[in-house]
């Protein structure tokens, strides 16, 4: 691994010995790298004499490529640096452990357990003394009091347990996505000639000097310099922040930086930076030093937050960082992401961690009012039993004893506080989240963004590309119109006049991209390979079809001289190459989307090979009786046409002029068959209530043909199919405004949109997220394979990319990567992302059961008998079972076909379901009689000695024991029960496909055995006979009959039951996500405390400086009678020029909060509450600042000044 350090200053010194082997150092290429267009080009010229002389330095031949050499790419790496940039380090196992015992309950449980432990050592002189009452209420061994200790140690215990689990959770997370990152990053390959031959590299391996194909969709992963480029556009905007496509050419701008698109065009270039010295690489270098100080920052502002919520919560925030790709090689500088997220519309992150984070919220001060009525009642009984009914005098010398007491009660408060607080919630989220990704991996998906996992389990809508993902993307000829006449079949070559052959196949060959190819099949009987672009590969297979090879064309007019190139992009559609004649003058071939192509045709072959007139209406009648047939079959239909041009050097840049006037050659059909699995996948899908949408840029007959094929449309439903040009014209007012409310006239019907351009994707996807028709918001998922696909990936709720056909762009745009392009992997997505919403709704059913009955019987047991019939490290052990081993058994559930059989779950359905509901409480009801009867009848029961009552140190009894063994056997059946949630009957089903679960349920079972016949002390444990084992097993497994009676009761006919953990309002959302580029809706759920303080005090100060303006200003207009009495009519005067958005009068009451936010200066700063200093937000998010009222006042007394300068 390269030092940063080592080339930023002793650069000249580690090269100095390799100067006679390179013509340049790493400082010089450095430099060089730094300048831009004409300096560039000077630059290259005078010192070093030129691109091609610059190659001959670096020793590679820009034809053919280094060659490969082992020792040379070794010695290449030792001088410039490896193409990697060291990633950032990540926690080590202890700063995780130091995290985890951050932890407020723990911390409490650790104070608890010191002061029990430090007292349990302490013998007071008093201690024999009969007046301190209780504490010597009955004769106990030496032996006895000397383990007083014991129990303060085992809550320690208990507590570095917790702490270890948590921190080896989080070691192994972390573990998990540093992989994770490795492999995508090991995916990502570049195209590199070496040797005279392209191939496919990883970025890791390309070095300075190695000659890079570049092309249209491309992430350029080292700095270099143009060598060869056809129409190059690059978008910048990474590095420079200017969203502007810079041309790139050898005479304006050769520079080519890493990390930045290639938006269109193709073209050569030679690596003259990678790593660290790239352009990408010397900001994270500098982003490098400055992390430290940011940390330390954040560090501070975050303290003055709320700890402990945030510890609680644990909301994945850094796990939505950590699962992105560092991307090494085209890292971006983190200030340009952030301007551009400030332009991008708010995007909500996981809407189940807020649903949770709110949740816990709830119970965990649910648990802290219990906790302390339980202390503040234990001390008020001890004190009045003590001190009033027995009149007993407070003595100096028992007053140790009384603190015992007081920490024993403080202690089973904190149990209390520990077991109703569910710590577990965001132990059990991590677990069923990284299970899940791990298992997509297998399914093809690899995810690149936690939450979009659980997020895919709501989708309601996906808007799927036709080619690639419907369709098997494996394009052939099937049909062709060639001298006016149709062939169903491809013609022999023996049928074609030569010369119309000739133009066919040179027209194929020449223009079309030259990494398009078609190499021999890699099994034997296996069909050809397809590599590049696969339109161009069915057009180069139907040259081979033809008998002719494409081969011997390009090398005789190989890339260089083609004199110039109208590359494809999403504006053109079509594709043309120009190459200068040999008898003089220049001859253009063209290809694209006939209606496009035939539009731009005034002549065509006939039979004999000759150019005719091709008017109007035999166009039409070519649409009607060639292209529309053919469509109707579901071919996607492409002219092939020509011009010559013989009069001079036309104006190539005035395209318009160009792309005219051409001859049509022929018109062929394409096929891409659709997947086979596709129809089934789709059926599926509207079954689970999500509807498939097709967007493709094909034209509307071929669309419908293959939604028809796959079942996106059924015939006789009363469905849309629209075009690009159509769809806009419905959506778009007079201006050419999209207006949502026509938008929601048409998406719902919408199913086909063909012939559209990126923009219309995005329009749709957006129009569909921010509908409010029909009950539920829509989750909306999107595929997407090209470039230009970004904006609605990234707008999307989940964005899918393609992983074989998908560019660089697409990919770092999206959520989950399709690693086989197949439209079944994205089933497959929501079939997991359902099963992680599911496995915590069956966590928390079976948490909060425990939960509810540990609380009431701690509760009550406290009160009745001054002692919590379930000691603290018993408490502890249930935590420990129901939390970290019941989140790993339940949350690994793998997912079942009958998840697809109900429809989405949306944004508000709340966590916990009446039926839920009715089987917590109903769980609750029998384990709470259970355990009250044999806490004040068990040693009646029994025929046992009682244990109520027992004195400070006694010794474990064992109707105490036989309690918490009932307990805990009790949980472990309700852990079978809690398997379903939707009320099924059989809870059995499918158990031993999970044998984690099985495993978890047997481990804890033993574990229990061994607790209570060996745990002794510690566990406050005593040994069962084997009757009393047989009775403790028969109540619990009394759980699943019971389950049995509760899944029979009717869930409507009771009424009483209420849902909880509802989903965040939209309505809460938008005014809590002021300011917020990602709504994150855990955070704000523990912000919202601080949020509405500084809301309250924002609004004073605003009303109160709001008021003063105006007081002056009336003040002002007693004075001068020419201004107008009325604020309406003032604020109308012509003196004034105010924004159109701005607010008419702001002292209606309703407008008393944008008045801050509009009236104040653009860019005033905000101290927000994590102490912070933001800037004020735009608040429609655009990215101009429509809404910040600009007041130029002409006078400097006119009444507005004083508003302005005041706020």
């Amino acid at each position: 691994m390269t030092n940063p350090t080592e080339h930023t200053l002793p650069a000249n010194s580690i090269t100095e010995s390799h100067e006679g082997e390179f013509g340049c150092t790493v400082m010089d290429l450095r430099k060089l790298m730094e300048l831009r267009s004409a300096d560039a080009i000077n630059q290259i010229n005078v010192h070093y004499g030129g691109v091609m002389n610059l190659c001959s330095r670096l020793k590679t031949n820009p034809v053919e490529g280094l060659s490969g050499n082992p020792a040379d790419l070794e010695k290449r790496k030792q001088v410039f640096g490896q193409n990697l940039i060291p990633p950032k380090k990540p926690k080590t196992f202890l700063e995780l452990v130091w995290e985890a015992l951050q932890d407020v309950t723990l911390i409490i449980l650790e104070i608890a357990a010191i002061i029990s432990l430090v007292l349990s050592f302490y013998r007071p002189p008093g201690e024999e003394n009969e007046q301190c009452g209780l504490a010597v209420s009955s004769p106990e061994d030496e032996g006895e009091a000397e383990a007083g200790w014991i129990e303060g140690a085992a809550i320690l215990f208990s507590v570095i347990i917790v702490v270890l689990v948590t921190a080896f959770n989080d070691w192994s997370k972390e573990k998990q996505f540093r992989g994770l990152q490795n492999r995508i990053e090991k995916e990502q390959k570049f195209s590199v000639i070496r040797n005279g031959h392209i191939i496919q590299l990883p970025v890791a391996e390309i070095v300075v000097g190695d000659i890079a194909q570049i092309k249209y969709g491309d992430l350029l992963p080292a700095d270099g310099i143009l060598i060869q480029g056809n129409d190059l556009k690059i978008d910048e905007s990474s590095l420079t922040g200017e969203s502007d496509h810079v041309k790139k050419s050898l005479e304006r701008d050769p520079m080519l930086l890493s990390g930045t698109h290639v938006m269109e065009g193709s073209g050569r270039m030679v690596v003259t930076a990678v790593g660290i010295n790239s352009q990408t690489g010397i900001i994270f270098t500098l982003l490098g030093a400055s992390e430290g100080e940011e940390e330390e920052k954040k560090k501070k502002g975050k303290k003055q937050g709320v700890p402990e919520n945030r510890n609680k919560a644990k909301t994945q925030d850094g796990v939505a960082l950590e699962i992105q790709p560092l991307n090494s090689q085209e890292g971006i500088d983190n200030e340009e992401k952030e301007k551009k997220a400030a332009k991008l519309p708010k995007k909500e992150k996981s809407v189940l961690q807020g649903k949770l984070t709110r949740l816990a919220v709830q119970i965990g001060k649910a648990g802290l009012i219990m906790s302390a009525i339980t202390v503040l009642i234990l001390i008020l009984y001890f004190v009045i039993d003590n001190f009033v009914i027995q009149r007993r005098p407070w003595l100096a010398e028992c007053t140790p004893i009384y603190v015992q007491y007081f920490v024993k009660f403080f202690i089973i408060g904190i149990t209390v506080l520990v077991v109703a607080v569910p710590e577990g919630l965001p132990l059990a989220v991590t677990i069923s989240l990284a299970y899940s990704v791990k298992k997509m991996m297998k399914d093809n998906n690899l995810v690149r963004h936690l939450d979009a996992c659980e997020t895919m389990g709501n989708a309601t809508a996906i808007c799927s590309d036709k080619t690639g993902t419907l369709t098997m993307n494996r394009m052939t000829v099937v049909q062709a119109y060639i001298g006016e006449a149709r062939y169903h079949q491809i013609p022999s070559p023996d049928v074609l006049v030569p010369k119309v052959l000739d133009l066919i196949v040179n027209g194929i060959s020449i223009n079309s991209a030259y990494t398009s190819k078609i190499l021999p099949p890699e099994k034997e009987g296996g069909l050809p390979r397809q590599v590049g672009n696969k339109t161009e590969c069915a057009l180069l297979g139907f040259v081979t079809d033809l008998k002719q090879d494409y081969h011997a064309v390009r090398s005789e007019v190989p890339e260089e001289k083609l004199y110039k190139v109208y590359t494809f992009n999403s504006v053109r559609k079509s594709m043309s190459t120009v190459i200068e004649k040999p008898s003089g003058g220049y001859r253009m071939y063209s290809k694209g989307a006939s209606e496009i192509i035939l539009r731009k045709c005034n002549r065509i072959l006939d039979k004999k090979g000759e150019a005719v007139p091709f008017k109007s209406k035999d166009r039409d009648e070519m649409v009607r009786t060639v292209i529309e047939p053919m469509a109707c079959e579901g071919l996607r239909t492409i002219c092939i046409a020509y011009r010559d041009f013989n009069d001079g050097e036309p104006p190539w840049d005035n395209e318009s002029e160009i792309l005219t006037e051409l001859t049509c050659i022929a018109v062929v059909g394409i096929e891409d068959p659709v997947r086979p699995e596709v129809p089934e996948a789709i059926a599926k899908c509207k079954r689970a209530g999500i509807t498939v949408r097709m967007v493709t840029g094909d034209n509307i007959n071929t669309a419908r043909a293959i939604a028809t094929k796959c079942g996106i449309v059924t015939p006789g439903d009363d469905f849309l199919c629209l075009e690009g040009k159509e769809f806009n014209r419905l959506i778009r007012n007079e201006k050419g405004e999209v207006e949502q409310e026509k938008l929601d006239k048409i998406w719902p019907k919408l199913r086909v949109l063909a012939r559209s351009s990126p923009t219309d994707k995005h329009t749709l996807v957006k129009g569909i997220i921010d509908s409010t028709v029909g009950e539920q918001r829509q989750v909306v998922a999107v595929t997407g394979d090209g470039t230009n696909d970004g904006p609605a990936l990234k707008k999307a709720d989940v964005g899918f990319a393609m992983g074989i056909a998908g560019t660089d762009v697409a990919k770092e745009a999206s959520d989950i990567i399709l690693t086989d392009d197949n439209f079944t992997s994205i089933v497959k997505a929501v079939m997991w992302g359902r099963n992680v919403y599911d496995s915590i709704s069956k966590f928390l059913q079976f948490q909060l059961t425990v939960n509810v009955v540990a609380v009431i019987v701690a509760f009550t047991g406290a009160c009745i008998t001054q002692d919590s019939p379930l000691k603290a490290v018993q408490m502890l052990w249930v935590n420990l079972i129901m939390d970290t081993f019941a989140s790993l058994a339940l949350a690994t559930e793998p997912p079942t076909d009958s998840l697809l059989k109900r429809r989405p779950y949306g944004r508000n359905k709340p966590l916990i379901s009446r039926t839920m509901m009715k089987s917590i409480l109903g769980h609750a009801v029998y384990q709470l009689t259970v355990i009250f009867l044999l806490v004040f009848a068990g040693e009646k029961l029994f025929d046992i000695d009682s244990g109520r009552r027992a004195p400070l140190h006694s010794p474990p009894s064992q109707h105490y024991t036989i309690i918490f063994n009932t307990f805990v056997l009790m949980q472990l059946f309700n852990e079978i029960n809690s398997r379903k949630i939707h009320g099924e009957r059989n809870v059995f089903s499918g158990i031993f496909r999970n044998l984690i679960f099985c495993s978890v349920v047997l481990g804890t079972f033993v574990s229990q055995i061994i607790i209570v016949e060996f745990g002794g002390k510690p566990f406050s444990c005593t040994s069962l006979t084997l009757s009393q084992w047989f009775w403790c097993l028969f109540i619990g497994i009394g759980e699943l009959l019971w389950g049995q009676v509760i899944s029979t009761i009717p869930t409507q006919s009771l009424k009483f039951l209420k849902e909880a953990g509802h989903g965040t309002t939209k309505e809460e959302i938008t005014k809590d996500a002021e300011g917020l580029d990602e709504i994150d809706h855990a955070e704000m759920e523990l912000r919202r405390g601080q949020i509405l303080w500084f809301r309250g005090l924002n609004r004073i100060q605003t009303q109160i400086k709001v008021v003063k303006a105006f007081h002056s200003s009336l003040h002002e207009s007693i004075q001068k009678p020419r201004n107008q009495n009325s604020i309406h009519s003032f604020m109308t005067h012509p003196e004034f020029a105010i924004d159109e958005e701005g607010p008419r009068t702001p002292l209606l009451d309703e407008q008393e909060e944008e008045t801050f936010e509009k009236v104040s200066k653009p860019g005033t700063r905000m101290l927000l509450s994590d102490g912070e200093v933001t800037s004020q937000a735009n608040k429609n998010n655009n990215a101009v600042d429509c809404c910040q009222v600009q007041i130029v006042a002409s006078h400097s007394d006119s009444p507005l000044h004083s508003l302005e300068t005041s706020v």
